[in-house]
Order: C-alpha cells, then sequence, then structure tokens
C-alpha cells in the first residue's frame, strides 16, 4: 500500500510556489562560476526558514509555528555577502542579477499637482445692493424669497411715503395753477410755471426717476405707493425688507448678486505658497457636480498668513453661465504647479520602489570593501509624474538606487530572514512627532475610523452596497474636516489621499476592484494611528494577511481581535494574524519591526 502525501491547505502549497520562486531568484545571485563565494551572516552553520514569515529561523527543519507551511533551508553558499541591514554582491552576481541603479536628482521641468480644497462664493464685485431711495413704509414686497432672480428695472416692492405724496400734490396743485393761468397774464404765468419747476425738482431731489416722474406728473390724483425698481440684474443672495415696515432713505432692501462669474476661495499652506502664482489656470472637482470639469484663473493671493491655521486664501474666478455652480459648494483644485531650480523635485525611476500598503522601500547602493552595497530604507513619494516618482523625504540628492532589480535583492533578503520590504528596518521617512491634537478635532477622527472600520467590516462581510455607502460618508467627512491646529500639513496630506481613496471605493464597479483599493486606505489608517492615535474607546489592531494580492501579503485596521480579513472576505475570513494593538489614547509605534 503506497503510503499517502500529507493533506496540505491550498495556502500551503501556494507557500511552496513561493519559496521555489525565491530559490529561483537565490540560484541568480549563487552563478558566480569559479569566484569564490563571500560569506554569508548566519545564525548557525544550518538554519530552516519559513518563506512566509522569513524571520522564523528554527535549527531543524519541521512545520513553521505561524502558518503551519513546511520550513525551508537557508543556504550560505552565494555570491553576496548579507547581513540583516545589506546585501554584498560580487560583480559576478551583480551583472547576472541584472542590477541596475540610478542617480537621485532634480528634475528641472517637473510638474507635480498641487490640491486645495475650499468653498464656492459668489464674486464680491459681482454683488450690489438695492436700497430705499425714500423714506417710507412697505406696502407690498414683489420680490419676497430668497434666491428669486431680477432683471434690471423690475419693480420688486411699492413704497407708501408721506414726503412723496406731498411733493406729488404741490406738482399737481401747480400744474393745475398754470392751465387756470394760461398765457392772458404773463407775471401769474411765470409764477405758477416755477412752482409747477419746484415740484418736479422736489421729486427729483427725493430720488425718483425720471420715467416715474412723467408717469406721476400724468396723473390726476397723488400717488399712495411708489414703486421701488432694481437697478441691477442678478439673483437675491439675502432679503432685508420686511413688509409692512418702515425703511429710512438708503436703507438696503435687498443683496443682489450675479452669480455668472464666481469665486473660489481656497486655504492654501504657507508651504506650497511659493508654487503658486496669479494667472495659473485651475482645474476644479465640485462635488456637488460629479463628472463636469470647471476651469478657472488665479486671481489673487492673499498677502497675509492665519496666525492660528498657517494658511492664506487664494482666489479663483470661474465662469459660470449655465447657473450649475452655486455659492456655498465644496470644491477641490489642482493647480499644475510647475518647479523650477533648486525648488525643483527629487525623482527616481518609477521602477525604483517597492510598494507595501502605505510602505514606499527602495534599495540605495552604497561603495563597500567588498564591491556595492544594497540596503532598504523607506522613503515617502508624492504622485507619480510620467515614469518617475517625486521624493517628498528619505533620499538625498546624488545617491544611487536600484532602479532594476529590486525585487531580486528583495527576494534575496527575504529568503534569508533579513531587512525586506516585508520587514520595517529603518525608521520611517519623516519624524513621527506626536501633535496635541486640539480637542475640536477629536470627534473628527473618531468619525473617520468609524466610518473606515464600516468600510472594512462590510468587505469582510462581502457586503458591496453597504461598503459603498460608508465609503461615501467617509469622503463627505473628510470633505468637511479642516484641521486647524498642531499637525495640519500631515493631516493634509492623509486627509487628502484618503479622501480620494475614499471615492475611488465609492466608485467601484465591483468588490474586487473595492478590495484593491481598500488597501491603501487601510494604509492611511495605519498612518492616522501612528501620527494621531487611536481617538476610539476600543483597542484597533494591526492585522497581516500574507496571501493578500497573490502573495504580496497587506495589512489592515480592525476593531476586534478575531481576524475578519476584508482582502477575501467569506472565501478566506480567517486568514492572517494580529501583529500589534492601540490602546485608546496611543500611538501605533512607526518604528517598529513589522511588515
Amino acid at each position: 500500500m503506497n503510503d499517502a502525501l500529507p493533506q496540505r491547505s491550498p495556502r500551503v502549497w501556494v507557500g511552496l510556489a513561493i519559496a521555489l520562486a525565491g530559490f529561483v531568484a537565490g540560484a541568480v545571485l549563487t552563478s558566480v562560476g569559479d569566484e569564490a563565494p563571500l560569506a554569508f551572516d548566519t545564525v548557525a552553520d544550518e538554519a530552516w526558514t519559513c518563506s512566509m514569515h522569513p524571520d522564523v529561523r528554527q535549527p531543524e527543519p519541521g512545520d513553521c509555528p505561524l502558518c503551519g507551511m513546511d520550513l525551508i533551508q537557508a543556504d550560505p553558499s552565494t555570491g553576496s555577502a548579507h547581513t540583516r541591514d545589506k546585501l554584498t554582491l560580487s560583480p559576478r552576481a551583480r551583472a547576472l542579477a541584472g542590477i541596475r541603479t540610478t542617480e537621485v536628482r532634480r528634475q528641472a521641468d517637473a510638474t507635480e499637482d498641487l490640491r486645495l480644497l475650499g468653498r464656492v462664493e459668489a464674486a464680491e464685485t459681482q454683488m450690489r445692493n438695492v436700497v430705499s431711495w425714500i423714506t417710507g413704509r412697505i406696502d407690498d414686497l414683489t420680490v419676497n424669497t430668497t434666491g428669486e432672480t431680477v432683471s434690471r428695472q423690475q419693480t420688486i416692492a411699492t413704497l407708501f411715503s408721506p414726503e412723496v405724496y406731498a411733493a406729488h400734490q404741490d406738482l399737481l396743485s401747480a400744474k393745475r395753477q398754470l392751465e387756470r393761468v394760461g398765457t392772458n397774464a404773463p407775471a401769474a404765468t411765470s409764477a405758477a410755471r416755477a412752482a409747477l419747476s419746484a415740484a418736479e425738482e422736489r421729486l427729483n431731489f427725493l430720488g425718483i426717476p425720471r420715467e416715474e416722474r412723467a408717469r406721476l406728473a400724468n396723473a390726476t390724483e397723488p400717488v399712495q405707493a411708489i414703486r421701488i425698481r432694481s437697478p441691477y440684474a442678478g439673483t437675491v443672495i439675502e432679503r432685508v425688507a420686511t413688509e409692512g415696515s418702515y425703511v429710512q432713505t438708503g436703507e438696503t432692501l435687498y443683496r443682489i448678486a450675479d452669480l455668472s462669474t464666481l469665486w473660489v476661495q481656497l486655504d492654501a499652506y504657507e508651504q506650497d505658497l511659493g508654487r503658486l502664482a496669479v494667472g495659473q489656470t485651475v482645474s476644479l472637482n465640485v462635488e456637488a457636480v460629479p463628472g463636469t470639469p470647471f476651469t478657472g484663473t488665479l486671481d489673487f493671493i492673499e498677502p497675509t498668513i492665519d496666525a492660528e491655521r498657517r494658511t492664506a486664501r487664494v482666489r479663483v474666478v470661474v465662469a459660470n453661465p449655465d447657473g450649475v455652480l452655486r455659492p456655498g459648494m465644496f470644491a477641490e483644485a489642482t493647480v499644475n504647479a510647475a518647479a523650477r531650480g533648486a525648488t525643483a523635485p527629487l525623482v527616481i525611476p518609477a521602477t525604483a520602489p517597492l510598494f507595501t500598503g502605505r510602505r514606499s522601500v527602495v534599495y540605495v547602493e552604497t561603495q563597500e570593501a567588498e564591491g556595492p552595497a544594497y540596503t532598504p530604507r523607506e522613503v515617502r513619494l508624492g504622485t507619480k509624474l510620467g515614469d518617475v516618482y517625486p521624493v517628498m523625504s528619505g533620499l538625498l540628492e546624488g545617491e544611487r538606487v536600484v532602479s532594476r532589480g529590486a525585487f531580486v535583492v528583495d527576494a534575496d533578503l527575504q529568503i534569508r530572514g533579513g531587512h525586506s520590504m516585508m520587514r520595517r528596518n529603518a525608521a520611517p521617512a519623516h519624524d513621527m512627532v506626536i501633535p496635541d491634537i486640539d480637542e475640536r478635532m477629536q470627534p473628527v477622527l473618531r468619525d473617520v475610523f468609524g466610518h473606515y472600520l464600516a468600510i472594512q467590516r462590510a468587505l469582510a462581510a462581502d457586503e458591496l452596497e453597504t461598503a459603498r455607502e460608508a465609503a461615501t460618508a467617509l469622503g463627505a467627512q473628510l470633505n468637511m474636516a479642516l484641521w486647524t491646529g498642531p499637525g495640519q500639513a500631515r493631516w493634509r496630506d492623509i486627509s487628502q489621499h484618503m479622501r480620494s481613496t475614499a471615492e475611488r471605493i465609492e466608485a467601484a464597479a465591483d468588490i474586487a476592484a473595492m478590495r484593491t483599493d481598500f488597501e491603501p486606505l487601510a494604509g492611511d489608517a495605519t498612518v492616522l494611528l501612528q501620527s494621531f492615535g487611536n481617538p476610539l474607546d476600543v483597542p484597533l489592531h494591526l492585522a497581516f494577511c500574507p496571501m493578500a494580492f497573490d502573495n504580496r501579503g497587506a495589512t489592515w485596521i480592525q476593531a476586534g481581535t478575531e481576524i475578519a480579513n476584508s482582502y477575501f472576505g467569506a472565501s478566506m475570513l480567517r486568514c492572517g494574524e494580529i501583529r500589534d494593538a492601540v490602546a485608546p489614547a496611543t500611538w501605533l509605534d512607526a518604528s517598529e519591526d513589522r511588515p
């Protein structure tokens, strides 16, 4: 009777396939011909490790204590010198691995989109006040609601004015007197004409326009009501007048604005002002009008900085001939700001970084006595610009990074249990200085984490529409949240990225696409925990699944200790492990050695 092969889960067989791929990478690095292999820093003469958890090191074969997979032997015979922090290759191994490096440089013609948030407002230059030119009582308002559209010379109210009534009565009396006198008595005729002229001039001084004076001159009885006409066309944005009330000369009745041209008032942080200039073209995305692009011109940059928020107002003028835009709407502006000279960004090839969640890792080349050495370093990158990434922090101009073959170097370090993109060995690219959070922002953080956790739970439960609704709520929350205290620049970066990711989740066609976009959202939640701490009253947990995304692995934040895998749902709901816990009012350690 043949011995049956031991039954193993599909995850184990996938892991064995990854291990085989790792041995292939190792084989490339060991093909060094007749050259003597360099020494490999091992824990013992023989070590066994797990392809999915390379930090596991055992002196003998067996099963991985974390996932149950077969351990594989860590072979020290190689053409590379290795420590936990770097990998040194011989020239032959470097050539066979196809390693190429590129210098970190400034790209003088690089452009990077600058995203700003703001509100649509009525243009001050298009706002007018309709005032009363006489004293009197408002008998009727023909325009009595805010938002109505009025045309030029439209009657908007009628007033009873004792002054106009008396002046009109004098006008009619003088007119009748002139008709009685006729032309037979020149002196009396002259006096009557003078009285008529004085009555007309009195009406003119009361502010009654010429057309209205002509109507009054042809009347037979003194008028009880005077019509007030709007000298401007536009939309009523405020009704001040009330029917039955008395108004004085010059008192405002309505505020009217021409909304065919609007302003978008943006908040720009002080560090971004150097990239803005009057005359720049600005692209606008308005939440209330999805799918409709708007274009405006940067018209004014406020010359002072808000001392508390550290922002300056930036004004964009945008045409609104169809009346689609309305004051009060939120808008996101994109400015294609070119950076030149010393302010041009450092860039690296798009093939250089390796990504895992929110982390970006590159391999930096240094010259050692044994030859070129490669050390993993975490960096912070900006939005991709063509075939390069701008470097926000983590690299210096003139350093060299691996632009081809980074996966080979990383695979060798992973198989040998060294530091790699799957294990954090260096401090983050930016200093994690925990700010003192403004108490007003604590409810905002709680709501943001609440919506994020709703998305996480919905994906774990395979509930597409629930996840979509939670993403919509998260985007709306982030749209309203303007940070005003310490850490505002970091909040701006995280919240803007989180908001765009939430929008992609909301628009995803199926749950698979949602899960792809959920990974960067989970990375944003992780960075929020690192930067601002846990605002909830319950602990949050950092979970990791090594099987996500074709065994690349991915992390997420969840509330409970029982694994609820958002990347697989019911098919592999409990796949993964808890890597860390964050108690209420504490922070996630950014320097801890984890994927």
